[in-house]
């Protein structure tokens, strides 16, 4: 593999890949090992790319299945808490940090297409291909995720 290539693509991508890995796990470490994990299986994958597009793709489904792998292995030992995690964030507005946090309250299933859908641009077709589910349990996974995160912010918004 091209070394300048490979140097470019996780330039490219690697923040991509610890969001939706922090998704999955909940704190940075595990995220960070999984960012490993996905760029070395990337080094030695033997596989042709069509496109950009399809390394993008690949990187992504790899990083969703390498973090449920991950996140149901016996070895997951190391914690971090949440809110320790988000002091090393920095937010330009004080809601953005309720909108974090309302997210990464959501149970597992919603979280991640969420994050597929608003952050990394996916249509629902996609993310149900890159999750391996219909499109119509992205839609209704969607569905569900606003109405919990509206309820939740409203909550939060109106005690201020």
């Amino acid at each position: 593999m091209d070394k300048d290539l490979f140097y470019a693509v996780i330039k490219k991508y690697k923040d991509s890949i610890f969001a939706i890995a922090f998704q999955y796990c909940k704190n940075p470490y595990d995220a960070d090992d999984v960012v490993q994990e996905v760029f070395l299986k990337y080094y030695t994958v033997e596989k042709e790319f069509e496109s950009e597009e399809h390394i993008r793709n690949w990187l992504i489904r790899v990083a969703v299945n390498t973090s449920k792998k991950l996140v149901i292995s016996p070895w997951k030992k190391r914690h971090l808490s949440l809110e320790d995690y988000v002091e090393t964030l920095t937010f330009e507005e004080p809601e953005e940090s309720e909108v974090f946090y309302a997210v990464m309250e959501l149970p597992e299933k919603y979280r991640i297409v969420v994050h597929l859908y608003y952050q990394e641009g996916y249509s629902t077709k996609e993310v149900a291909e890159i999750l391996h589910i219909r499109e119509s349990t992205v839609s209704t996974r969607l569905l569900r995720a606003r109405k919990m995160l509206k309820e939740k912010l409203q909550e939060v918004w109106k005690d201020e």
